[in-house]
């Protein structure tokens, strides 16, 4: 077995003969046998990852929605709004969503959403195999994190989805899309494209969803995520009969944002304003 000192010395003879000492390290030759995984441990890691993250993210949302859902000056159906009570929301799925990112991204990628894993697969920065992987672990998250959110808070079910604020099923489908887009369209600018600003990704992410549910929380009840719309309803037992716009909506939106992203590539956007780059 090869020794520190016979490593050393390999080393040595080798700067001699190039008269250089820039050569690619000489691996231990333990850690040159370890295997690097087999692809069904990585889908293991890739599926507990996502969904212990949106568990977390969907939790803790659920959770501060449900207390939000109680304050006491809450207008009527139609009465018009509570700036209180959308900010506490907003304030919960955004900083929710930022934590979930910034403890899991090494581990999965921090998706916690289906309509972002679509864009990541229809990006190709992420196998279609292992986009099936993390949807399924995000849905089962969703369920996991509604069904924990109702069993320890008091009451009903407070942080459904449902339209308001006279918004149509098709008003609430483009505004689903819409606010969606915009938190697809930060995740492959900033975690898909490596930059200088990517170490920020998870914060800006959080302040994307936060704006998201400031605009859609009075008309859809801010959905923006298949798994947190469809977790509640299942922890209700009731789904009402326009569920399918929490579906199509940010699924459209991810498409959305696939779409301009790939359009700013083919126009190789990056020579216009050079040097931003992280690797440049």
């Amino acid at each position: 077995m090869s020794t520190s000192s016979d490593l050393e010395a390999m080393k040595a003879e080798t700067i001699v003969e190039t008269g250089s000492e820039n050569i690619p390290d000489v691996q231990h030759p333990t850690l040159a046998a370890k295997p690097a995984g087999n692809s069904l441990i990585k889908h293991v890691v890739a599926f507990l990852g996502e969904f212990f993250g949106t568990f977390i993210f969907l939790w803790t949302a659920f959770v501060i929605a449900q207390i939000a859902n109680q304050l006491p000056d809450i207008p009527a159906a139609g009465q018009g709004s509570s700036p209180g009570q959308l900010l506490m929301i907003s304030f919960g799925f955004g900083f929710g969503v930022m934590v979930g990112v910034f403890i899991f991204f090494r581990v999965s990628g921090g998706n916690l959403n289906p309509a972002v894993t679509l864009t990541l697969v229809l990006a190709k920065a992420v196998p279609p195999v292992r986009g099936v992987v993390m949807v399924v672990a995000q849905m089962i998250a969703g369920m996991a994190a509604a069904g924990a959110a109702s069993a320890m808070t008091p009451g009903e079910i407070a942080f459904t989805n449902g339209l308001g604020g006279g918004a149509s099923r098709a008003r609430g489908v483009f505004i689903e899309a819409f606010a969606t887009a915009l938190l697809c369209l930060t995740v492959l600018f900033l975690a898909v494209e490596k930059a200088k600003a990517t170490f920020m990704a998870p914060f800006v992410i959080g302040i994307a969803l936060f704006l998201g549910h400031l605009i859609a929380v009075y008309y859809t009840g801010a959905g923006l995520n298949p798994a947190r719309s469809f977790g509640p309803c299942i922890a209700a037992s009731s789904f009402p009969d326009y569920h399918w716009i929490y579906w199509v909506g940010p699924l459209l939106g991810s498409v959305i944002a696939f779409g301009i992203w790939k359009t700013f590539k083919i126009l190789e956007y990056e020579l216009v304003n050079p040097g931003q780059d992280s690797d440049k």
